[in-house]
């Protein structure tokens, strides 16, 4: 048995987005349940997010209490994201975005500075792909640098080739090409309409997104190792490809299992239970829409949505998040739609995705194609109905209707109509189509299921990486004096 002395001990940064938050937490478990040592680091705005939702809690509450009664070690800190709690982040998108870029490295190098010498010394740096600063903070002190990819690897792998992009006028022209991009390495075709939305606008080299994109993804190629939130025989080519440069591994989907599930706090809103209301539909009758935890929707969108669903007939529920529109625009459904509604809809701010989409009566997904979503509906055998709004979502669209054919698409980067969503619903909920898309996402479940058993290609790889992570520890330990003055580690 290791001592703590020998243990591995991981400090795991997040980006501060819940759809970053909650892969993130998995991961921990998963790496504790292996016998890692976690240091989890939430900011403080989304630690007082959480706790504020959940009831009876207090800003004081670890997330991980109920993990941590099972016998896993995961400690819990949080720290300053350069922002005051009040600070309204999605309002101010860009400042913030800017607070991310510059004021948050020194909080993570003060917070690091701290806990170098913890028992026992951290050794792993395990970071959202989207910092910046992981490699500097790693050579500081002499820790493992782990990058953690949330999103599909099709996605990295754009991003990675983002010097051939602009090479070949694809991105950062004034003029884009809109021809195939046939020459990114490990992707066979993708239309410059299924690049990620950051990728589609012409001359915006100085925004702040781009500016993250272009320094997180160069730094990202220093990295010892990149673990990622997907599946081998999903994206076989685009992983095999990306291997002949660095070492990656897909260990997905991460999930909670047993007694985690619902017990390690990642909701950034209370959640309202749907469950009684479910069970009184018919079989595969319901459709959930949720345009996930940060893209936002216009008023018309949000509108013609409201209306195809009233023309639809069909039963649903909607997590209408509070910030939908905008922080500052609250009232935004049309008049009299809850009435209209009443018995066949529920509308709720927020809801466990998982314990709706898992339940029998559910038959199609209304979804924002955010890359959790999509794990969570093909794990659930329940066909998307696409509207992606931003960022990955547009390529993760692709993946699900052009590839792998369990979804529909709502409408590609049109305005969309309330009676082009009234059809595509009652496509998606009953019919042949319908019958068909059920048919490939139970196909993908297995897939899915497979990759996680004992010797599954995720859990092969999983284990893999926790060989090759050691290995790395030791010969890091054993040849290198730390960098800020502090003690020399000998071999063990």
């Amino acid at each position: 048995m290791e001592n703590n002395h020998q243990k591995p001990h991981a400090i795991l940064f997040p980006y501060p987005l819940q759809g970053h938050v909650i892969p993130f937490v998995h991961l921990a478990i998963k790496l504790a349940s292996k016998g890692f040592i976690i240091t989890f680091v939430n900011t403080q705005s989304v630690h007082h997010h959480i706790t504020k939702s959940q009831p009876n809690s207090t800003k004081e509450d670890d997330i991980f209490t109920g993990a941590r009664k099972s016998g896993l070690d995961i400690r819990y800190t949080t720290i300053s994201d350069g922002f005051p709690l009040g600070f309204d982040r999605s309002l101010n998108h860009d400042q913030f975005w800017e607070g991310v870029l510059h004021v948050f490295p020194p909080h993570v190098d003060e917070l690091l500075a701290k806990m170098v010498h913890s028992d026992p010394p951290i050794t792993c740096l395990i970071s959202d792909t989207f910092f910046v600063w992981s490699s500097m903070i790693a050579n500081k002190y002499n820790l493992v640098n782990i990058s953690f990819w949330t999103e599909p690897v099709l996605v990295l792998t754009l991003y990675y080739h983002l010097d051939l992009l602009i090479k070949n006028s694809h991105f950062a022209s004034r003029d884009n090409r809109e021809d195939t991009i046939d020459y990114i390495p490990g992707v066979r075709a993708i239309e410059p309409k299924d690049l990620m939305s950051y990728l589609q606008a012409t001359d915006n080299l100085s925004t702040v997104v781009y500016r993250i994109i272009s320094k997180a993804f160069e730094d990202v190629k220093r990295a010892d190792f990149i673990v990622c939130n997907t599946v081998q025989e999903l994206e076989s080519e685009t992983i095999l490809a990306l291997q002949e440069k660095q070492p990656i591994y897909a260990i997905g989907p991460l999930f909670p299992v047993g007694f985690t599930n619902n017990t390690v706090p990642t909701s950034m809103w209370s959640e309202s239970d749907c469950t009684q209301w479910l069970s009184t539909k018919p079989h595969g009758s319901v459709l959930y829409v949720s345009f996930g935890s940060y893209a936002h929707v216009s008023k018309q969108g949000i509108a013609e949505i409201a209306y195809g669903l009233l023309v639809s007939g069909v039963s649903f529920i909607w997590a209408v998040r509070p910030d939908i529109v905008s922080s500052d625009e609250t009232d935004f459904l049309p008049v009299g739609f809850e009435d209209e509604t009443k018995g066949r809809g529920l509308i709720v701010p927020w809801c466990h995705q998982m314990d709706v989409i898992s339940h029998p009566t559910v038959g199609g997904f209304l979804t924002h194609c955010g890359w959790n979503s999509i794990l969570e509906s093909i794990w659930c055998s329940v066909p998307m109905l696409c509207f992606p709004l931003l960022t990955d979502q547009f390529t993760n669209r692709k993946l699900v209707v052009d590839d792998w054919r369990i979804g529909l698409n709502l409408c590609d980067m049109r305005s969309i109509t309330r009676e082009e969503v009234a059809r595509k619903i009652n496509r998606l909920i009953s019919g042949k189509l319908a019958d068909e898309l059920r048919t490939n996402i139970g196909e993908l479940k297995k897939v899915l299921v497979n990759s996680l058993t004992t010797h599954g290609s995720s859990e092969n790889n999983f284990n893999q990486f926790i060989n090759d992570v050691k290995i790395k520890i030791r010969k890091k330990l054993g040849t290198v004096t730390l960098k800020h003055n502090g003690p020399s580690f000998n071999n063990a």
